[in-house]
């Protein structure tokens, strides 16, 4: 059971304890004001008459403290007492009546949050905190501050517009609790609408090349779940913070894993993050949220949940929508034609699965372009692209209406001789060309390669797993 505690009251602190007193979760008051004390006490509020300021009338433990005096110097030494004794503790502090600017600053430096006027403390308190002290914002912020040092944000490789407004995000929810953070990928950002997005946005993400791991404090993840897969990190490399919304292949390490298979996309997770500390989302950011959060779900027609719809719905406002549609309609590169016209000739059909290998091809992420094209055909439901670059094989599939997991799938495909990872609707993979690149003088590489790949593609088809109708078992972070 989560321990709140209440350090001074006032009109602020009766109002909170009207907007809290009916969640779950003890809550605790301290106060030497007798009047204030018998009201707590009235309603049912465990109070002691102490001085809030004085750490030795503090119980063992708090998750979440609120300061709520008139008197802004007592927050301050409040609040600071607090930290002390509660360091992992979410701070949530009143200014008080006409604080000095050295006061709020004060305040400021130890609390989380700083807040005024009454409403706008109680509606934060309640985001904030919620009927669990053990919320993830309340921990996220903990492990944050508990680094040594910079967070190092990464992006799986080649990102999309989810990883990226994920990665920008996650840094912001850093900024809250003044942990500077870099957001980063590997790879490259080659599809025209997710250039746009990252250009037009003026988005400041800093590619891998270059990072010396050695400057930060501290490792996260965003929209992908292991160091070294799918990202430009050491295979194995320590993680402090993972948040992502693919379903786990086995165990996933961290001081604060928040992974969520139902979730639509991973910008959900962050902009709840934002929403529940009563953090209002700068203009871009907003905007690259609500983009991920849309091509994630494409326009909310797969695999998409109430929180996704609720994200949407929060981050609406704020969205430049003269910027999204530029975003949304971006000059299509001669290479993306290219690679969906050679995956529609060359498409392998057997029932309702098409595959197709395309070849060498310049841009990855063509393959999910034209995967995501393939599925309008008539009677298809589940498609397979794939094709080659720098010795190695990526591969993007797709599915609507269709009874399997397109996840599972290519992972029992391909993932015993690279890797594979997804969504029952929404997968890829990459495996190195290896020796499959040394052919005879009578065969080709395509040919090679669609041997090699569609044997595994349709061998695992033909013993699919269907999609999971149960919670998606969780693994322990130890």
């Amino acid at each position: 059971m989560a321990r709140r505690l209440l350090l001074g009251c006032s009109a602020v602190g009766n109002t909170l304890v009207e907007r809290i007193i009916e969640e779950r979760g003890e809550l605790v008051a301290i106060t030497d004001d007798t009047g204030w004390a018998s009201t707590l006490r009235d309603r049912n509020v465990g109070t002691v008459e102490a001085d809030p300021t004085d750490p030795s009338a503090y119980p063992d433990h708090a998750a979440v403290v609120l300061v709520a005096s008139d008197d802004p110097a007592r927050n301050v030494d409040a609040a600071e007492a607090a930290r002390e004794r509660y360091p992992d503790a979410m701070i949530v502090a009143h200014v008080g009546t006409n604080p000095t600017a050295a006061q709020q600053a004060a305040l400021e430096a130890v609390a989380d949050r700083v807040v005024d006027p009454v409403e706008a403390l109680a509606a934060r308190v309640r985001e904030a905190t919620g009927a669990d002290g053990d919320e993830l914002p309340v921990r996220l912020l903990s492990t944050l501050r508990d680094l040594s040092g910079p967070l190092l944000v990464v992006a799986h490789d080649n990102p999309d517009p989810d990883a990226i407004a994920s990665a920008i995000g996650l840094a912001r929810v850093a900024d809250v609790v003044g942990v500077p953070a870099d957001p980063c990928y590997g790879g490259e950002i080659a599809h025209q609408e997710n250039r746009a997005l990252v250009n037009l946005l003026d988005l400041s993400l800093s590619t891998f090349d270059g990072i010396d791991l050695d400057d930060y404090g501290g490792i996260a993840l965003v929209d992908h779940s292991r160091a070294g897969i799918n990202d430009s990190l050491p295979e194995g490399h320590p993680v402090d913070v993972v948040v992502d919304h693919h379903p786990p292949r086995g165990p996933v390490d961290g001081e604060f894993v928040d992974i969520r298979p139902d979730a639509g996309a991973t910008s959900t997770l962050i902009e709840e993050y934002l929403s529940r500390l009563g953090v209002e989302p700068e203009r871009q950011l907003a905007t690259a949220l609500l983009y991920g959060i849309r091509i994630d779900t494409k326009d909310f027609t797969r695999s998409t949940s109430i929180p996704d719809f609720e994200a949407a719905a929060s981050l609406s406002p704020l969205v430049d929508e003269s910027t999204l549609e530029r975003v949304e309609s971006p000059i299509v590169s001669q290479e993306t034609l290219r690679v969906l016209a050679n995956a529609i000739e060359g498409r392998d059909v057997r029932g309702s699965t098409v595959a197709s290998c395309v070849g060498e091809i310049s841009d990855r992420d063509t393959l999910a372009q034209a995967s995501e094209r393939l599925l309008d055909m008539d009677g298809v439901t589940v498609t397979f692209v794939y094709g080659y670059k720098d010795g190695v094989i990526y591969a993007s599939a797709r599915s609507r209406g269709a009874d399997l997991d397109v996840g599972e799938l290519l992972r029992d495909a391909l993932d015993s001789v690279g890797s594979a990872g997804g969504h029952a609707t929404m997968a890829g993979a990459q495996v190195p060309l290896g020796i499959l690149e040394a052919v005879s003088e009578d065969e080709s590489l395509p040919d090679v390669v669609e041997e090699f790949v569609s044997g595994r593609f349709f061998e695992a088809l033909d013993d699919a797993p269907s999609q999971p109708v149960g919670p998606v078992p969780e693994f322990p972070n130890d």
